[in-house]
């Protein structure tokens, strides 16, 4: 809206990508800055004994009792003002991406106002597992039935591209006919999508389980979505990049997305003032998984993220095993000490401020060797 307004009165800088993200990265980090404590007491206020401890993480997590949840609220806000502010108006890219992230934080709010207001310490106290995939995976297939008409003309429909020049078109692989109607294997792009979205919500709501944890693994992956962005905006600066120029929208979404984490984090590292809640971590995930998928960077976005994926396969493992092995034994094996990854260094005695800034220097090594395989792949 005031990009509009400041073109239409010859400020023509607004019309840069970058000026775009510069603005609305500073206006939500600010907003952050400015409201976050009062927020803070206000969800004080509201949840009284807070999100209840889980029964599943180290007792050392206890002393973390009465510790507001629910940050994401503003994180969502934030980049919600800051992107309507300076992203242009009509574009459609940046619409799909905001919806994923208001989709998945609303997802995110009933999760965790159904744990706030039973108090269980039970791990499943929230939506249950089933419900919760089901009303994602509905997200998914409109969000991912949007972005595939995003696409430009000769970008094939229903199509996933790997590395600079494999892409995969599913609607035009024909596995027969049924009364005259071809059979295509289209719905292998919804299932893709299903990956992709859903995984990047599930893990970084796994990843949230440590102060500042999420925060620090989530911009480096920022880093290379914009550099994936201006990839896709200027024609031959990266071979790995298909040009989809209507993604320029997403530089303010973007900028928005990398103030709001940032300024999350000034009231999220420990010892954490706030939590991020489902509320947060959800809609930052789909918001990912979404942007990725809108840039065609979906494999390169999971390297980026690496160290989440891991966090989310080491739970995965951890109770596949324990589940394998109690019904061949009757006795569950684990693999792990405690799941996830994060919790298992914590139970090697390592402090909480040591694995994240260890896991965050791996996750910068993973969005490293993202941007050479954006590059060169």
């Amino acid at each position: 809206m005031l990009t509009g307004f400041l073109l239409d009165n010859n400020f023509q800088f607004f019309a840069s990508g970058w000026t775009q993200f510069a603005a609305a990265f500073g206006t939500a980090f600010l907003i952050m800055l400015i409201f976050g404590r009062s927020f803070i007491r206000l969800m004080h206020k509201w949840q009284g004994k807070g999100q209840p401890i889980s029964e599943n993480v180290p007792l050392e997590h206890l002393k973390k009792a009465g510790t507001p949840s629910m940050g994401g609220i503003l994180v969502i806000v934030s980049i919600l003002i800051s992107s309507l502010l300076f992203m242009p108006i009509f574009n459609a890219p940046a619409w799909i991406a905001l919806g994923a992230l208001v989709a998945f934080g609303l997802i995110g709010f009933a999760d965790d106002y159904k744990k706030i207001k039973s108090q269980s310490k039970k791990a499943s106290n929230g939506l249950s597992p089933a419900l919760r995939l089901v009303i994602e995976g509905v997200c998914v297939v409109v969000l991912a039935y949007l972005i595939n008409k995003t696409m430009p003309g000769y970008v094939p429909n229903l199509s996933v591209v790997l590395g600079s020049s494999i892409v995969l078109p599913f609607d035009s692989w024909q596995i027969g006919y049924l009364f005259g109607v071809p059979l295509t294997l289209g719905f292998l792009y919804y299932i893709f999508a299903y990956f992709v979205i859903c995984g990047s919500a599930n893990a970084t709501n796994i990843t949230d389980g440590l102060d500042g944890l999420l925060a620090k693994l989530y911009m480096p992956v920022l880093i290379v979505l914009v550099v994936a962005l201006y990839g896709s905006t200027r024609i031959g600066f990266m071979d790995a990049v298909m040009f989809l120029p209507e993604t320029s929208g997403l530089y303010a979404v973007l900028g928005g997305a990398f103030g709001a984490v940032l300024g999350f984090l000034w009231f999220n590292a420990k010892p954490a003032a706030i939590f991020m809640g489902d509320v947060g971590s959800l809609a930052l995930g789909g918001f990912m998984g979404t942007v990725a998928m809108l840039l065609k960077s979906e494999i390169i976005m999971c390297v980026a993220a690496g160290m989440m994926v891991l966090i989310l396969l080491s739970s995965f493992i951890q109770t596949m095993c324990f589940k394998i092995t109690r019904k061949i034994t009757g006795t569950g094996k684990r693999v792990f000490l405690r799941a996830p990854l994060h919790h298992h260094f914590e139970e090697l005695g390592w402090p909480e401020t040591k694995i994240v800034d260890r896991f965050f220097v791996l996750g910068l090594l993973f969005a490293g060797l993202a941007l050479v395989l954006l590059k060169f792949a």
